[in-house]
């Protein structure tokens, strides 16, 4: 069985591998194809249905997170793999070969997964409040080898004001180890360093191009690894970041509708989901609004069409256009106008605004919130606060990074929606000739040509 390296690169469109020889030149040697991706093109549902060839409807993972209703909880960036429905890729080559071995760095819902070797951030949260940069590794074994030889997982490069190309070359340092050393059938990586500079300042900016560049020359090792091995080499992207020059304040709409309501704590305003009649939860240019009352729906769904921004209202039969009609789902799913994106902001007055707000906070904020990739410029002394509350960490005080701005103006990129256009749309790459599509591929179609690439064809199951 030909091994198979599947290399997620965040963001990758035609339109940036022109900056991008080292990853163009899997084209050259095989083939390329325009990429069709999912309704919400967002990391946890693209990736879901890349590995489960079903829609969102069927794997049930309708965002990057949404309104738990049996909890009364909004959770974004949950990690269990049981959360996905539907028999995973590497299950089904297992089926065929019994002694398949997969190997995932950094695709999400690795937690609880079936393959045999994991690695996936994991902050260690101490007993006092404090978090360090860690990661979950199973073997377990394998977390002091990786950390020996690459240093602790960059968790603040990872995600972040200081995000940068530092964790893509952990995860590509990561998966050459693993490579090397472990020799998986299947090697999965997640490489998100084009996430960080096109959402901060646009996918037509130098920065972006720059961006393209330096991942592009720090995969260059790993592609060579795995021409060495014998590999076949596939590179694909979940959605392709379009310039965006105005963010939707949705919540704050159906707050002073009086849909949304909010408790006060210590002065600072909570999102009060239990009660609300209405509330969205925001996820880059998608929103799934989740109406308490069915009554409300049609007042709701006109409210927000007049909203401008909002390119469309998406009622559970209009969901099921998109595949996107399961019970996780809004009752209303809400997309955004092409230059537009969704903040997750609810209070009205900045003063009251919870402290999580103008930090990195994932797990707390009620949605996505891409401010958190700058400091806040507003702040002359926000790096410095940043550096001081590193050194209260070092010597094992607690801290709070307050450091994120809460103007959403910065923000020049985003994804959620699907493409308009196929350069600015996700695009897959192969570093040989076999199965070489004869048109676009769908989403849904990943799957069972990466089974085929590894001459596993015959009896695929769900």
């Amino acid at each position: 069985m030909t091994p198979l390296v599947l290399l997620d690169v965040v963001g990758m469109t035609p339109k940036l591998l022109r900056h991008m020889p080292n990853l163009s030149g899997l084209a050259r040697a095989g083939w390329q194809a325009e990429l069709g991706t999912v309704l919400p093109a967002v990391t946890c549902s693209v990736q879901s249905t890349f590995l489960t060839g079903l829609m969102p409807r069927d794997h049930g993972i309708v965002g990057n997170g949404w309104y738990f209703r049996e909890l009364g909880e909004v959770f974004l960036w949950r990690q269990h793999n049981k959360l996905v429905h539907g028999e995973k890729l590497w299950e089904t080559a297992r089926g065929a070969n019994p002694d398949f071995q997969t190997a995932n760095v950094c695709w999400w819902y690795a937690m609880g997964a079936t393959t045999d070797i994991t690695v996936t951030p994991r902050p260690i949260y101490h007993a006092d409040g404090r978090k360090s940069p860690d990661a979950y590794v199973r073997p377990p074994a394998l977390h002091n080898d990786l950390v020996g030889a690459l240093g602790e997982f960059p968790l603040f490069q990872y995600w972040g004001p200081t995000a940068s190309l530092t964790s893509s070359e952990w995860i590509i340092g990561a998966s050459r180890k693993i490579l090397r050393e472990h020799h998986p059938d299947l090697l999965l990586a997640y490489v998100p360093h084009l996430d960080y500079d096109l959402q901060r300042f646009g996918p037509d900016s130098p920065e972006a191009a720059r961006a393209a560049r330096e991942v592009d020359e720090a995969l260059k090792p790993l592609l060579d690894d795995a021409r060495n091995a014998g590999a076949t080499v596939v590179a694909l992207s979940e959605y392709g970041i379009t310039s965006v020059q105005r963010s939707v304040d949705i919540n704050r709409l159906l707050r002073r509708e009086g849909l949304l309501e909010v408790y006060t704590q210590d002065g600072m305003e909570y999102l009060d989901p239990w009660v609300s009649r209405a509330f969205a939860v925001a996820d880059h240019q998608v929103a799934h609004v989740y109406v308490a009352d069915q009554s409300d729906i049609p007042r709701v769904a006109s409210m927000l069409g007049e909203l401008s921004g909002v390119d469309e209202v998406l009622d559970r039969a209009a969901q099921a256009r998109y595949g996107l009609d399961h019970e996780r789902a809004g009752d209303l799913v809400v997309v955004a106008d092409p230059d537009a994106w969704f903040t997750y902001y609810y209070w009205l007055d900045d003063d009251r605004a919870p402290d999580f707000a103008r930090g990195v906070e994932i797990h707390r904020k009620p949605g996505y919130d891409p401010a958190e990739l700058f400091f806040n410029p507003a702040d002359k002394l926000a790096k410095a606060k940043a550096g001081l509350n590193l050194v209260r960490k070092k010597v094992g005080l607690r801290y709070a990074m307050q450091v994120v701005p809460l103007d959403p103006s910065y923000v020049r990129g985003s994804h959620g929606r699907l493409p308009t256009s196929a350069d600015d749309g996700p695009v897959m790459l192969c570093s040989v000739p076999d199965a070489a599509p004869p048109g676009p591929v769908a989403a849904v179609e990943v799957r069972d040509l990466l089974l085929q690439l590894q001459g596993i064809s015959e009896g695929v199951r769900r």
